[in-house]
């Protein structure tokens, strides 16, 4: 169980081991002063082959391009030499860095190289964060992208001067120191969630399981509060406990100086971060347990978090975020050393106060809103973007159809109808003539006692009514009983034989004859013009029709 936990807590906490002055004193390579050590009471571990300090992984985003100048700068003598001779002051305010005129020139085209291939990394990553971001019709936040550049003078992306350096220093700095910062505020937005979604899991249950959630809660406080007590961070007693249950060392013996020594296991001199960190491991096991369902290991290592920061507050006289040999053995001696304060736990400082708690779920109701309108917006646009493609699909169809219509008509080779111009009677088809041949077959013949029509008749009217073509006369014998459509009118007489012939013109008809005559044929009711023959039809002379009564 202690090497699970020590691993997972050497695993997730090592981003905030270490920073730049820390890599730059590890090229010293310094060695601690040796103290002399009881060979009977301390057992000495098998040697085995030394191996070199791995470097230490800061966690920022930029973390392997710090590694890779801090080992490119260590094979210059001459920078090792200065590195040697320089306070961590003169470090933070840009001195080392004007050492940088003076390495060698494979060095400094090394630099170069690196650098470049750094822009272009950056480079590449924010034109992909700015596509993404501008297809989503998201506003791009110019100065963050910027600020991914602030390690680096994007003014001169080729060579690495000695701006790049101090700027590389003073970056690694400045984000190390807010990075614990940043901690606290996820800490304290983790808490606030998992309260807040407790909250809306209790409005879901009715009243009696409600009660029971309750109370089920209030359980898992009390069990994960009920635990042994918990040593002041980087007291006599803590230390104490770890020299005995970690080392196997009698408590009684416990000396500072070899402590020192046992856990500084890359051997720099130095207590660092992550070195710290792992000193609290003992105490941690008595409050968080990974199989007990009371303890969350995410308040965990926050619990790390806070006891690092407290002795590095106490201990790290310079705040290089190192704690050397000499303050760790002057805070040995202190009162606070000896006989420290209780140290309260996570359970009994809540992370977040009410007020906080409140606008935290104001700013998720937000969320949720604007999620929801979101939401509204795209489903209002997939219907419109639906409707727009069920309309082009009616178009598509209806474009097939008129298209497969116009195949069809061309392999029927139907011919279009004939263009008609003015007045002209369009030619009657074949089929049409037939019919209309075998309607004139059995047209009503002329009555008898017609009239032929006179010489000088107005022939403007035959011009309205031509003769179709196919037309037959009347035969003679044609049936009688056809004549019941036209009736002859009461008071008409048969033309008594030898009757004279009509004149061949109205001149030749002395004048009272011409007026009885047209006297007779208003009393006989007889047309006198062909207005009641039907359009297109002639009336073929009959033999005996020309006797006038």
């Amino acid at each position: 169980m202690r090497s699970c936990v020590h691993n997972k807590m050497w695993g997730s906490r090592a981003f905030l081991a270490g920073w730049l002055l820390l890599l730059l004193v590890q090229l010293l390579c310094l060695e601690a002063v040796p103290i002399s050590i009881d060979k009977t009471k301390v057992k000495e571990p098998e040697k085995k082959p030394e191996e070199p300090p791995a470097s230490v992984d800061t966690g920022l985003h930029y973390d392997r391009y710090l590694r890779e100048v801090i080992d490119f700068l260590e094979k210059d003598q001459h920078f090792r030499e200065k590195l040697h001779n320089t306070d961590m002051e003169d470090i933070k305010q840009g001195k080392l860095a004007k050492e940088l005129d003076f390495v060698s020139h494979h060095v400094r085209t090394k630099l170069d190289e690196l650098k470049r291939q750094e822009v272009n990394r950056l480079r590449t990553l924010i034109k992909a964060k700015q596509d993404l971001e501008g297809g989503n019709d998201i506003a791009v936040d110019h100065q963050a992208l910027l600020k991914q550049f602030e390690y680096l003078n994007h003014m001169n992306p080729h060579t690495f001067e000695v701006e790049d350096l101090d700027r590389l220093i003073r970056s690694a700095t400045k984000d190390l120191e807010n990075y614990d910062k940043e901690r606290h505020e996820e800490f304290k937005r983790y808490e606030m969630m998992k309260e807040h979604d407790r909250r809306e899991h209790l409005k879901t249950l009715d009243d009696e399981e409600r009660k029971k959630e309750e109370e089920h809660y209030e359980e898992m406080k009390k069990k994960h509060a009920d635990h042994p007590k918990v040593n002041h961070p980087g007291s006599q007693n803590q230390l104490k406990e770890v020299w005995e249950e970690a080392d196997g060392l009698d408590p009684e013996d416990f000396d500072p100086k070899t402590f020192f020594n046992l856990h500084d296991t890359n051997g720099d001199g130095f207590f660092d971060e992550q070195e710290l960190e792992a000193l609290f491991t003992k105490e941690l096991e008595k409050i968080y347990d990974p199989t007990n369902e009371e303890d969350d290991m995410v308040e965990m290592e926050e619990e790390r978090l806070r006891m690092r920061e407290h002795v590095m507050n106490e201990v790290d006289s310079n705040k290089d975020r190192l704690v050397s040999l000499d303050e760790f053995l002057v805070a040995t001696k202190k009162k606070e050393f000896l006989e420290p304060d209780s140290w309260e736990t996570l359970e009994q400082n809540q992370a977040y106060t009410d007020d906080e708690m409140r606008e935290f779920e104001e700013h998720l109701a937000q969320q949720e809103q604007d999620l929801n309108q979101k939401a509204f917006d795209l489903q209002k646009q997939r219907d419109e973007l639906e409707r727009q493609q069920e309309q082009l699909n009616a178009q598509k169809m209806e474009l097939q159809q008129a298209v497969e219509h116009m195949e069809r008509l061309k392999s029927q080779k139907v011919d279009p109808p004939p263009e008609v111009l003015g007045n002209a009677v369009p030619e009657i088809p074949a089929v049409e003539s037939q019919l209309h041949e075998a309607q004139q077959q059995g047209h009503d013949p002329a009555p008898q006692g017609h009239h032929p029509v006179p010489e000088g008749h107005d022939p403007a009217l035959q011009e309205h009514h031509p003769v179709p073509e196919g037309h037959h006369p009347a035969p003679e014998g044609h049936d009688p009983a056809l004549q019941e459509h036209h009736p002859v009118p009461e008071g008409h007489h048969p033309a008594p034989q030898g009757h004279d012939s009509a004149p061949q013109a109205p001149q030749d008809i002395p004048q009272e004859q011409h007026g009885q005559e047209n006297q007779d044929q208003a009393q006989q009711g007889l047309p006198q013009t062909h207005d009641n023959i039907p359009p297109g039809h002639n009336i073929p002379p009959v033999q005996g029709q020309n006797q006038l009564p």
